[in-house]
């Protein structure tokens, strides 16, 4: 099985970091380092830039992940997460981060890795308004309408033969 590759179009408005890249073979996203030395305090969300600027194929966008080490080891998630950047966006990519810890500050240094970039495939929806949806299991079933694990029938979750 072939995994298809985009071209994408990478300028460095900041010469002097690293360009993104997967630190491993198979990983899903490409790291992405801060611009600028940072503190953020408790509860506070500030937007860094990662001194780097792409152009995407039609068809594609990137999204913006949390960096899970960094969330387990200090508490900083992405405010937005993920963020989108569509194929059309030229501009810098920046990170709005957010410190979750309720009492430490969080520092971070210029060059530090703060978020992962994960391309995908997207597609463009054409909307057809009607007056009624055709009916679905599911429903009007919103959040938490199919329970907990504890719901689950012990049929119901064992692997199929």
């Amino acid at each position: 099985m072939s995994i298809e590759e985009p071209r994408v179009l990478l300028r460095r408005l900041d010469p002097d970091l690293p360009a993104p890249r997967y630190a491993r073979d198979g990983d899903a996203g490409a790291d992405l380092a801060t611009t600028a030395d940072v503190t953020i305090d408790p509860g506070e969300r500030v937007l860094v830039g990662t001194g780097i600027a792409i152009a995407l194929p039609e068809g594609w966008a990137a999204f913006v992940h949390p960096r899970s080490g960094l969330a387990a080891r200090s508490g900083i998630t992405i405010v937005n997460a993920p963020g989108t950047v569509d194929a059309g966006y030229r501009g810098e990519i920046k990170v709005c981060l957010l410190n979750t810890d309720r009492h430490a500050p969080v520092i971070l240094r210029r060059g530090d890795l703060v978020a992962q970039l994960v391309f995908q495939r997207v597609g463009r929806a054409r909307f057809d308004e009607v007056t009624e949806l055709p009916s679905s299991q599911r429903g009007e079933g919103g959040h938490g309408s199919t329970g907990g694990v504890s719901g689950w029938s012990h049929e119901a979750s064992a692997p199929t033969k």
